[in-house]
């Protein structure tokens, strides 16, 4: 599919795969790959290799534990967590049967990085398999299609073992596919009381088996289940199936399989604000945000003043939970007074489920998880229909044909005998019509259908290898019948044409295919989403004729981190357009494939790219993007040009899709979700109560001192006398505030050598210059009123970042200022929740902490001066002695501080009626300042990286993994964020954590993100067929961790109405002619109104009310623009205009479309 950067040092000829044992295996370590032949069993040769080339250590009690790329598998490390990863590390898989199905589900499995993954299957590439398995090319038509998996499975993941078996699977061959994880690990920090799960005990060794059949019969299947749910230890069973639009997936996780985590979320916490002492017990928390505990929940307190008895870690069972309070199932009558304080949290109960066995399952199947509640009789009659479809493939050898009337009524009357030997649990009525589509596809594997199974199944083994997430119970049907073409097929239009698409031909007929080849396509973004767009486009035709043409668009270049999702990329395209890179892997998938990859943001600023006329032959346009601007840019193309948009996202094990059809559906601005809450800024500069308010903090301040301060020095060295003329007409408090940032990073905390950033970084120096002192008496001795600015100002802390001010000294000032007795003007107490009273830091050279935050903040403190690193800067017993050399003056906090306590405030710094006088002054002192400086002197902005790209550029060049940390960026938060933390009591984060909150990164896995495309892209199905009404389009919620799928129609655009007239969002008024002001007021009164202003982008063009106005009448509309000096590009045809207008009648505003006037 893609050329490899590393050669393969062996190949297998056709000769050799011909001839070899059943079973190979290749061995790959991340510096060469080696195909040979060997058992499946595995050796301890075998396992050292492999532990070796995932990163696996053993510790001293011979446990192997995984190292963890954090940068590579960021986005997946924020959804599993460091131990669910170890175990997906040491986890062994088996895929049965690789056509579309088997290929989806290895390339997530891989993806995530298990240890090993063998595929099984004893079939040849066919033709049809083409447009399912984007592994496969022409070439490997007649090669089995293990084998011709194996190398470009390889290449997604070089630490994942892919071997194969090409021969029939035996019962005990499946014993081999397991993994020993230690529970002592699983439960790590979590509650668990042996009394209450008496089965498990904390040395028990937790068996993982996990095995995965895409094509079995059922006979085989009931025999493989019946054998994995008796192994002692249990095999974790799963069959999947995908046949045409119709798909079903069956999970036994054997007799008992415990769930640790049923659904991947942080536990919920409140802040208590009262207790009373009652039987039961109310406990209210702070309104500071809603408590989602549930009745029955099991909590734990701590940190309760006065009433301690509840600090005894015992989970305790809450009732009545309400927004912002909840009753304890417990008498507290005879407990201590609560006084202060507290926090509540949720515990986390293990779950143990009871999997029946297939063979009784299919008999009495229990509750199906249903998907839409349109069908709620779905499920049982899909069902019925793979058993129907199982016994059709005994009896005939084969599957039903295509479009056969007789093959479909042979079908139909399997599934009536099946249904009347079931007895009191038959169906009462069976719907013959949807058996027919069944057995008309049953031979075809689609793309889509493919990709969202894959996601599901690939889910759902990674609950089967970490006990992670609610495993599905038992089975799950679905279908997407609506996605048929609305006109009526006959036998020849499913008539193979000896094509890759004979498959897809079989469910749609010829007719569908052609459009789908014709289509003009366009997607917006070529990450995660996009990768598994073009795959899933290219496999479907789409835009694969010469009449067809795919447009993608992206520009963004490939980082490390998108390694492990963006199966598209690979370790040496880093640094690489991914637009270009991803159109050149999916036209190797299919070489008919007619796509242009372009590098630009399709934003306001691109218009001159991405013209009228271009947007006007599209027939689809897909978004593959992950930021609301973005969406919301293109929503509004889409409106204006009446486009269909394809819209999906994914977050963590989530997903959804989101159909915008012009004039059945509303589209995506009309309904938003509401912003997130922000902390105010006091309470993030100065009463932090939990890890997320130190952490935005710490980037702040990272920004402030490294980003900020540093360009706004460059600003003022580059050119003095403009600067100082905007800062004096600015003339205000944030003005004065850069100002003394500037002086200060020159003058006072200027470094110029290593020592000097150590000093910087470990204590405080000088409060304010001598001079600068001086220039504000001599200006406060001219303005006898500035006095009480001089005292405020000289009693505001002027340090930089140093551990002293940060974590001491600042910390004494605001507990000086509000004593831990401190009261409101109310009377109540200042530090009530959710406050927490601060604690000043005592340095400590042999505190690993303080130390690591000192070497932290002084290089990048040298890096933004250009000062060399000195090698013993990391050396922590160096550095301890030059941090001990420091002198640390004493601190005395002094009256009059100003301390921001008000939540409404949006700025700390304190507006004066003299700040225009005092800028001069600063600016004077500025430009002394400058005197004093090297020639040619330049700071070096630091702008926050969570991955170096130094070290990803040393891994595309070499392929070695470096420490993508080793910018300091993230030790330097994580040590600002912590030390804050141990300040206010709050519970540290460490640095993994601390990237995921600072560094906003968005929860990402491979499987939620192919099963949103799937779902996309079984719309895009119907979107280029045309003829559907709202009711066949569907829109998706999904949950892979519960699991939860959520399906619906899409909600209707609102409708506008107006005497006879109506329209919606979607419509747009179009005038052919170059109308003169007089002419377009004239056609609107026609219609009943009366405008009263029209303007065009921020443009007035007429109001009423302008006298001046009316002389422009009988100008041309679009000639008015010249008054706003905008010219209409020349490549647009048309003016757009806002006309606001009143009834004729009655004065009441209307609000009409858009209108257009094509004078071109």
């Amino acid at each position: 599919m893609i050329s490899r950067k590393r050669a393969v040092e062996a190949q297998i000829d056709d000769d050799q795969a011909a001839e070899a044992a059943d079973d190979t295996f290749l061995k790959k370590t991340r510096g060469d790959c080696m195909i040979s032949s060997a058992a499946v069993e595995g050796t301890s040769a075998m396992e050292e290799e492999n532990n070796q080339g995932n990163g696996m250590e053993v510790d001293e009690d011979g446990r192997k534990q995984a190292d963890i790329d954090e940068d590579l598998h960021s986005r997946q490390l924020a959804v599993y967590g460091r131990e669910t990863m170890r175990r997906l590390f040491a986890s062994n898989v088996l895929v049965s049967g690789l056509q579309g199905l088997g290929a989806e589900i290895a390339k997530n499995l891989v993806l995530a990085g298990v240890k090993s993954i063998t595929l099984h299957d004893e079939g040849n590439v066919e033709l049809c398999d083409l447009s399912s398995n984007f592994f496969f090319s022409k070439e490997d038509i007649g090669k089995n299609r293990a084998l011709a998996c194996v190398l470009k499975l390889q290449e997604l993941n070089n630490a994942v073992l892919v071997s194969t078996l090409t021969g029939t699977l035996t019962k005990e061959q499946l014993s081999n596919f397991q993994v020993c994880v230690l529970l002592l690990e699983l439960i790590a920090g979590m509650f668990l009381m042996a009394s209450r799960f008496p089965p498990f005990h904390w040395n028990l060794l937790f068996l993982c088996m996990v095995v995965v059949f895409t094509d079995v019969s059922l006979e085989k299947a009931i025999e493989y289940d019946d054998y994995c749910h008796n192994h002692q230890p249990p095999i974790c069973f799963i069959k999947s199936e995908v046949r045409g639009l119709f798909g079903g997936v069956f999970c036994d996780f054997g007799p008992e399989f415990s769930v640790y985590d049923v659904d991947g979320e942080e536990p919920h916490t409140g802040i208590i604000a009262s207790i009373c002492n009652d039987n039961p017990a109310v406990i209210s928390c702070v309104e500071d945000e809603r408590l989602e505990f549930q009745d029955g929940d099991l909590v734990v307190f701590s940190e309760v003043e006065g009433m301690t008895e509840l600090n005894d870690g015992k989970p305790r069972k809450i009732k009545n939970a309400r927004p912002f309070s909840f009753t304890l199932d417990e008498d507290t009558t005879q407990f201590g007074l609560y006084k202060k304080g507290g926090l509540v949290t949720q515990v986390k109960e293990p779950k143990v489920l009871q999997f029946k066995l297939l063979r009784d399952a299919l008999r009495d199947p229990g509750d199906f998880l249903l998907s839409d509640f349109s069908k709620f009789d779905r499920p049982p009659l899909l069902h019925l229909a793979f058993q129907a479809l199982d016994k059709f493939r005994h009896d005939m050898g084969r599957f039903p044909g295509a479009g056969s009337e007789d093959d479909a009524q042979r079908f139909i009357d399997f599934a009536i005998n099946i249904n009347e030997s079931l007895g009191d649990g038959k169906l009462e009525d069976i719907n013959k019509k949807i058996l027919q589509h069944f057995a008309y596809g049953s031979q075809a594997i689609l793309n889509p259908m493919a990709a969202i199974f894959g996601g599901i199944v690939g889910q759902e083994v990674v609950k089967a290898c970490s006990g992670k997430f609610h495993p599905l119970f038992q089975f799950f049907y679905f279908d997407s019948l609506e996605s048929l073409p609305t006109e009526t097929l006959e036998a020849s239009d499913f008539k193979p044409l000896n094509c890759r698409y004979d498959a897809q031909i079989s469910v749609f007929g010829s007719k569908l295919q052609k459009k789908l080849e014709d289509a003009k396509v366009f997607i917006v973004g070529s990450g995660a989403l996009g990768c598994e767009f073009l795959k899933n486009l290219a496999l479907m035709g789409v835009c694969c004729s010469p009449k067809g043409k795919l447009t993608i668009t992206d520009d963004d270049v490939i980082e490390k981190s998108n390694l492990s999702r963006q199966f598209l990329f690979r370790d040496w395209n880093i640094g690489q357009a991914k637009s270009t890179v991803a159109a050149a892997a999916a036209a190797s998938i299919n070489p008919d494939l007619h796509i242009e990859a372009l590098q630009n943001r399709a934003s306001p600023e691109t218009e001159n790219v991405f013209r009228d006329g271009f947007w006007e032959s599209l027939d689809a346009v897909i978004n593959a993007l992950d930021n609301v601007t973005a969406r919301m840019y293109m929503d509004g193309r889409c409106l204006y040009f009446q486009k269909p948009l394809l819209e999906s996202g994914t977050l963590g094990a989530k997903c959804n899709t989101q159909m915008v059809i012009p004039h059945l559906t509303e589209n995506y601005g009309a309904s938003r979700d509401p912003p997130e809450k922000q902390a105010p800024m006091c309470t993030v500069h100065s009463f932090p109560h939990n890890i997320d308010h130190c952490l935005t903090w710490a980037r702040s301040e990272f920004e402030g001192l490294l980003e900020k301060t540093p360009n706004e020095v460059n600003t003022f060295l580059t050119n003095p006398n403009a600067y100082a003329a905007s800062m004096r007409n600015a003339g205000d408090a944030q003005a004065r505030n850069l100002l003394e940032r500037v002086i200060e990073c020159l003058d006072t905390d200027r470094c110029a050598t290593f020592q000097d950033c150590v000093c910087w970084a470990r204590l405080k120096w000088n409060l304010i210059s001598d001079t600068f002192a001086q220039c504000l008496f001599r200006f406060c001795l001219c303005n006898f009123f500035s006095v009480i600015f001089l005292c405020i100002l000289l009693n505001q802390d002027k340090y930089a970042l140093r551990f002293e001010d940060y974590f001491s000294n600042r910390v004494k000032q605001l507990t000086f200022t509000f004593p831990e007795d401190a009261a409101t003007s109310t009377g109540a107490p200042f530090w009530s929740a959710p406050k927490r009273f601060p604690r000043p830091l005592q340095f400590s050279s042999s505190d690993p902490s303080h130390l690591h935050f000192v070497m932290s903040a002084s290089i990048l403190r040298a890096e933004a001066f250009g000062i060399i690193v000195p090698d013993w800067a990391k050396n922590p017993k160096k550095l301890a002695d030059a941090v001990d050399k420091v002198l640390v003056p004493d601190f005395q906090p002094k009256a009059g501080v100003q301390i921001v306590t008000d939540e409404k405030a949006t700025s700390l710094s304190t507006a004066s009626i003299d700040d225009a006088a005092v800028i001069n002054d600063l600016i004077a002192k500025l430009e002394e300042c400058a005197i004093k400086l090297p020639p040619g002197f330049r700071m070096n902005p630091i702008q926050f990286e969570k991955v170096s790209s130094i070290s990803s550029f040393i891994f595309a060049l070499t392929g070695n993994v470096q420490d993508d940390d080793a910018n300091y960026h993230m030790d330097l938060i994580a040590g600002l964020a912590n030390m804050r933390a141990r300040n206010y009591g709050i519970q540290e984060v460490d640095k993994l954590k601390a990237k995921f909150i600072a560094g906003r990164i968005i929860p990402a896995i491979a499987t939620s993100t192919a099963m949103a495309t799937g779902l996309v892209c079984l719309e895009l199905y119907k979107v280029l067929a045309g003829g559907h009404k709202l009711e066949d389009y569907r829109n998706t919620f999904a949950n892979l961790a519960l699991p939860l799928f959520s399906i619906a129609e899409p909600v209707p655009p609102k409708m506008i109405k107006f005497r006879d007239m109506s329209w919606t969002v979607w419509d747009r008024w179009i005038i052919h002619g170059n109308l003169t002001l007089r002419q377009l007021l004239r056609w609107l009164k026609d219609k009943g109104l009366s405008a009263y202003s029209i303007s065009s982008g921020t443009s007035l063009l007429y109001n009423s009310m302008f006298p001046r106005h009316r002389d422009r009448m009988d100008r041309k509309v679009v000639d008015l623009m010249e008054f706003a000096k905008v010219e209409v590009p020349p490549y647009r045809r048309h003016l757009d205009i806002v006309v606001a207008c009143e009834d004729d009648e009655d004065g009441e505003d209307v609000d009409i479309p858009l209108i257009s006037i094509y004078f071109r």
